[in-house]
């Protein structure tokens, strides 16, 4: 089985994602040391337990995933499901690696743009062909749903591609124009998203204030799930790492509804 040493494996990672330009809620990279060699990573939304044990199963040298450990404000000891987790991963050698916002925010592989990919939106894109964004980090994406006329549709559309119908709010019969999508827990988002000029904004949870602001703004909201929206940019990620390295890289999914 070929293999790549861990630490080319996560330099080329923190290049091609950037993340060094991100000041992020968790580490990003390399988060508990395996394995010096990899040669078959799992990677998946969130390092659960469920995933540990899944690629221990697989025999796998890593896990690669978008919600790592380690976060910002959490309880720093190591009790209870943190302390399981743990040792599981280094009672079997495995390399944890975790890409919060920079996977948020890749142009083509990041979460953002593989939900455009999956949903069917049309991405703006500035004079040099970057996306058009807004927010912190430019993590607020802008576009359009080719096809798609209405708020009542597009969330018909949403629901059938990612097999989870989402949580909405505004007439179903308003017209679809400008599209701003923010992948995961970017709820609080929304109102950069109205002053960008959007009719609607996607994202994966929902607060109580965007009922209100969605109401007396006229911008339709649609949260599709915090996994069901962030399942893809790993998977791309993953693709990457496999055409790079050569390596065996496999997803899997730890069904979540949330």
């Amino acid at each position: 089985m070929k293999k790549v040493d861990i630490r080319a494996l996560t330099a080329w990672l923190d290049a091609t994602l950037q993340a060094a330009r991100f000041k992020d809620y968790a580490p990003n990279g390399l988060q508990v040391e395996g394995k010096a060699e990899v040669g078959h990573i799992i990677t998946g939304v969130t390092a659960s337990e469920a995933l540990l044990r899944a690629a221990i199963d697989r025999g796998a040298d890593a896990v690669l995933v978008h919600h790592g450990w380690f976060w910002r404000n959490e309880d720093p000891r190591v009790l209870g499901p943190r302390r399981r987790r743990l040792a599981l991963a280094l009672a079997h050698d495995l390399n944890l690696i975790g890409y919060h916002l920079p996977l948020d925010a890749h142009p083509t592989l990041g979460n953002n743009a593989q939900l455009a990919r999956v949903l069917g939106l049309e991405p703006a894109r500035d004079a040099e062909g970057a996306p058009l964004t807004c927010g912190r980090d430019g993590l607020i994406w802008l576009g359009t749903a080719p096809g798609v006329a209405t708020l009542g549709g597009l969330a018909a559309q949403i629901g059938q591609r990612l097999g989870r119908q989402p949580l909405w709010v505004g007439e179903p019969d308003a017209p679809v124009g400008r599209i701003a999508w923010c992948t995961g827990g970017a709820q609080g988002m929304m109102a950069e998203a109205v002053d960008a000029g959007a009719t609607v904004y996607l994202t994966g949870e929902a607060s109580e204030p965007n009922t209100h602001l969605a109401r007396e703004t006229g911008v339709g909201f649609i949260s599709a799930g915090h996994h069901a929206t962030e399942r893809y940019g790993v998977q791309a990620l993953g693709a990457a790492v496999a055409a790079q390295f050569g390596i065996k890289v496999e997803f899997v999914d730890i069904d979540n509804p949330v």
